[in-house]
């Protein structure tokens, strides 16, 4: 399609009791996009009816995403075609109910924290414990501090490196260094020594320190004999253990009983999210009586009364208007299957103005037009349509877009007769680049050309379409520009010695002169300055009219240059190849194609759309529309 569906501003009137039933009307219909208010419509509706029902919505949202992050439930029960959204009452009895389970699941979340923290605990004491045992003694006797001990024992790790060094340089203090453990290049050592004084040796901590020394933490749990540690040990585990099974029993309990509620819950706030999303965009209302305003298509103005009237009979009011002059319209835009692999790039960009021309055809067209003029190998292009293929399910309906840009470049491959860079297994069925560059260019330049003279009539229709005549009959870029561009394109083509072209040269220049002519009067028209400065305007303006067309037009050119620098890149790789040995030969030719692939295909398809979007797009396409987001039921 080349434009969006045409649109009608629509307005609803119900009873407030039936604005959730309304809403949910409007979000199955699915063609309904709800706006803010329109100018008048505050001081006929006054009242934000969906304003509470959206607070108490959003709380109850969150909750149960809580809940359901926490208890895994991750199936969504299908929606009845007859189910009733809930009213506001029904609604903040959900959310009630889900706050108070929130806090059982909240206290039940601080449970399984505290006895994760206690694993973790108990995990490192197993581990010191089974570094510590091999010292088989009582650790509360040997780690003592009190001032009457005789001893002065300090447990640690040194490196490995520096065990002898230290022993020595202790053995000179009166003190002995035994090792009970070692892990990797870390030594676990005991020190022992007579206590000389109130406390430790403080003589000792410089050569602990030169050497590395790190002091252990002995934790209380452990400061016992190995066989009193060890049944201490299982003891915590244990009661850990029924702690745990205790806690599970307790969590299956208070939600798995609650999970058929729960499913149910996620129905009711799916159908109450229309209602809750009208409220945002700005439902209003006055005393029993609400009012919903939006688009719709204009084709299915009749099908929503018609449902309106089998829901609600005779309780409602609909009425439906042409867009006024001025509105921000929505784009409704439509695709045929084929077509949607591309409409994100084309987006990507902006989204169409309502009744613009959209361009996402002229755009998957040209693109795949432009990408295999430039990269033209049926062996190149197939690896690429393949590697697409195969990343189907990881890009998605993207991936289409790799599919067929890849046969793009097989098309073109066999009309240049070139495979994996060989430009003799098959017989060129139109031209080759490489025995014919002249023509390429040349063919290049039309191609460029034509595009762009597309351009000049899309953007001809866009200012006609916005009522802006004088602008798409007058300016450098409407129908006096392209005459203009017409006129000097078969003029230079004639003085190149186009034979098609060469009896229509003096024609041809009288069109030239008679839009650009034209072009500088519309410019003249337009400047609001004094004499000297209006002159300069119009002059550098009309100028640019033809240097902006014709260097647009040259850009072209680079299609050309991509599609010989494809066979130069491929005669590079067999010219290296050919002064190899077999295998070399062989594997320099794979590399070389691979090279080829990703890092010259990479190049020409950003290369094809920056030709889309600089020298097409930016001369005709706003870009800056409102896509149309209609109210959906979650799996519409």
């Amino acid at each position: 399609m080349f434009r969006a569906l045409p649109m009608s501003r629509v307005s609803l009137i119900t009873l407030a009791s039936e604005a959730q039933d309304a809403a949910l009307l409007l979000a199955r219909y699915g063609h309904f996009a709800p706006v803010t208010e329109e100018e008048g419509l505050r001081e006929r509706f006054p009242e934000q009816p969906g304003e509470r029902y959206r607070e108490i919505y959003l709380e109850a949202e969150a909750r149960l995403a809580k809940i359901i992050g926490m208890c895994g439930q991750d199936s969504f029960p299908s929606i009845p075609v007859d189910a009733i959204a809930p009213n506001l009452r029904e609604l903040k009895g959900i959310n009630e109910r889900l706050r108070a389970l929130w806090q059982q699941c909240s206290a039940c979340a601080d449970v399984g924290h505290r006895l994760e923290q206690e694993h973790q605990r108990l995990a490192a004491l197993r581990e010191s414990f089974a570094r510590l045992k091999a010292l088989d003694v009582d650790l509360s006797r040997l780690v003592q501090t009190d001032a009457e001990s005789l001893l002065d024992v300090r447990i640690g790790q040194i490196p490995r490196a520096n065990v002898k060094r230290l022993q020595d340089a202790l053995a000179l203090a009166g003190y002995l260094l035994t090792l009970f453990d070692q892990e990797g290049e870390q030594a676990f050592v005991v020190v022992a020594g007579p206590r000389t004084g109130a406390g430790p040796d403080a003589r000792l901590g410089g050569v602990l320190s030169q050497a590395g020394w790190r002091e252990l933490v002995i934790p209380p749990e452990l400061r016992a004999h190995p066989e009193a540690v060890t049944r201490y040990l299982e003891q915590e585990e244990a009661r850990l253990n029924r702690q745990d099974q205790d806690h599970c029993d307790l969590k299956t309990r208070s939600l798995g009983k609650q999970a058929h509620w729960l499913g149910e819950v996620r129905v009711l706030l799916q159908l109450a999210r229309p209602l809750a999303e009208t409220a945002l965009a700005g439902l209003r209302g006055r005393g029993q009586l609400t009012h919903f305003s939006g688009w719709v298509p204009r084709d299915g103005v009749p099908e929503l009364q018609a449902a309106l009237a089998v829901r609600f009979s005779a309780r409602h009011l609909l009425h439906a208007r042409e867009p006024a002059p001025g509105e921000r319209i929505p784009s409704f835009l439509r695709y045929p299957v084929w077509l949607r692999p591309f409409a994100p790039l084309v987006q990507s960009y902006g989204i169409p103005r309502y009744g613009e021309f959209d361009p996402s055809l002229l755009f998957a067209l040209t693109y795949l037009l432009l990408f295999g003029a430039m990269f033209g190998d049926v062996g190149h292009g197939g690896v690429i349509a393949l590697l697409a293929l195969l990343a189907l399910p990881r890009l998605g309906p993207s991936a289409w877009v790799g599919v067929a840009a890849g046969l793009a470049s097989v098309g073109f491959g066999v009309l240049y007769g070139s495979v994996f860079g060989y430009e003799d297994l098959i017989e060129p069925v139109w031209i080759s680049p490489l025995h014919d560059p002249i023509r390429v260019l040349t063919v290049a330049i039309l191609f460029g050309v034509g595009f762009i003279v597309f351009t000049l009539l899309a953007r001809i229709y866009n200012r006609l379409a916005e009522g802006r005549t004088a602008e798409a009959l007058f300016d450098s870029a409407g129908l006096a520009g392209l005459l203009f561009y017409l006129g000097a394109a078969g003029g230079l083509a004639a003085l190149a010695g186009l034979p098609a072209v060469a009896a229509w040269a003096s024609p041809a220049w009288g069109l030239a002169l008679t839009g650009i002519t034209t072009v500088a009067l519309y410019k003249w028209a337009e400047t609001r300055a004094p004499l000297g400065e209006r002159l300069l305007v119009t002059a550098i303006e009309t100028l640019e009219t033809g240097i902006n067309l014709f260097a647009n037009t040259l850009s072209f050119m680079r299609v050309a240059a991509f599609s010989l620098n494809h066979v130069a890149l491929a005669l590079a790789v067999f010219t290296i190849a050919g002064g190899l040995e077999a295998m070399g030969h062989g594997i320099t030719l794979v590399l070389g194609n691979l090279v080829i692939i990703v890092l010259e295909g990479g190049i020409v398809a950003i290369q094809a759309l920056r030709l889309m979007y600089y020298e097409g797009f930016s001369r005709f396409f706003s870009g800056d529309g409102v896509e149309f987001v209609p109210l959906r039921l979650a799996g519409n």
